[in-house]
């Protein structure tokens, strides 16, 4: 995308009032720490802000990035050619009703982290959200890729989304029928925006779920690493773990440059301070190739990969 692109781009768009950043870092406000900047770079506070910058989108075709926390993006070293745009602190918040024959209706931004929301509930004495306590994503993002884990994920709780479109500008409710959430994945496309998720939990005890917390922060201690990381590099096959088929296949340790793999779960890649993008991936290029070399299965990237990447992308 041409620079005299941008330009045009971010004056329409500051001349609604809405900052621009340019040459905006944003491989730091990934979970990985590293990777290069998005062209221009916008925080959006509300959903009429969200439909002002879809106007102006539209207008001049740039290419959208939505970061959300960046807990699942690797962004290239050579950076994003686009406007990437990511959710403020008035799209984050929690409001937990009154129980209601047992239910408990949840109102969550976009822009809130899982953990909050889990650790929220939990404290409100509101059970079946603890399993996201481990998850450092944004309700918007888990919402699009269904996240999950210990036996859990979006799709056993939400009720339905309002989202808008920065392709086409539509400002819509969604149920979660109408999202046709799966196995890290649903109908929502990367330019789609959540900006509130509805949540139907049920009345429980405080004491039990906070409880859960503690036991669910303990494992994950236990047996994930901390770190310069995004979770799950790869999804599940059917009926496997990828982090057994990568152990499996040698890959537990491997290095390429500043890029390793977890010796303490083999589906994670750590990042050196400093290191490179562009190793993350052709780490990843390399543990896809160990496991379809030794075990015939072919590995699907959980973590999402944007520009150009020096050495490939599996």
């Amino acid at each position: 995308m041409s620079a005299a692109v941008i330009d045009s781009f971010t004056r329409d768009l500051a001349a609604t009032g809405q900052p621009v950043g340019r040459d905006v870092p944003i491989g730091p406000l990934t979970t990985y720490r590293v990777g290069g900047p998005a062209a221009a770079f916008v925080v959006v506070d509300d959903a009429e802000a969200l439909l002002r910058l879809a106007r102006v989108v539209a207008r001049h075709h740039v290419a959208v990035l939505v970061v959300g926390r960046g807990s699942n993006l690797l962004v290239a070293d050579g950076g994003f050619e686009g406007v990437a745009v990511q959710l403020g602190e008035a799209l984050s918040y929690v409001d937990i009703a009154d129980p209601d024959g047992g239910t408990v209706d949840v109102r969550a931004g976009g822009a809130t982290s899982l953990p909050v929301v889990a650790r929220r509930t939990a404290a409100a004495g509101v059970e079946g959200f603890e399993w996201a306590v481990g998850v450092p994503g944004s309700v918007g993002g888990a919402v699009r890729m269904n996240a999950g884990g210990h036996g859990s994920d979006m799709a056993s709780s939400l009720r339905s989304v309002r989202v808008v479109s920065l392709a086409s500008g539509d400002d819509v409710e969604m149920s979660a029928a109408d999202l046709r959430l799966d196995y890290r994945s649903s109908a929502l496309a990367s330019t789609d925006v959540v900006v509130e998720a509805r949540l139907e939990l049920r009345e429980g005890d405080r004491e039990v779920t906070e409880q859960h917390i503690s036991e669910i922060v303990t494992w994950r201690r236990r047996h994930q690493p901390g770190g310069p990381n995004a979770g799950s590099v790869f999804s599940n096959p059917p009926g496997d773990s990828a982090g057994r088929l990568v152990d499996i296949s040698g890959g537990r340790g491997l290095r390429v440059g500043s890029a390793e793999v977890s010796t303490k779960h083999a589906n994670f890649i750590q990042a050196d301070p400093g290191g490179s993008a562009d190793d993350v991936a052709a780490l990843m290029v390399e543990m896809a190739r160990l496991v379809r070399d030794h075990a015939g299965v072919d590995l699907h990237p959980e973590t999402v990969l944007v520009g150009e990447f020096a050495k490939g992308r599996p």
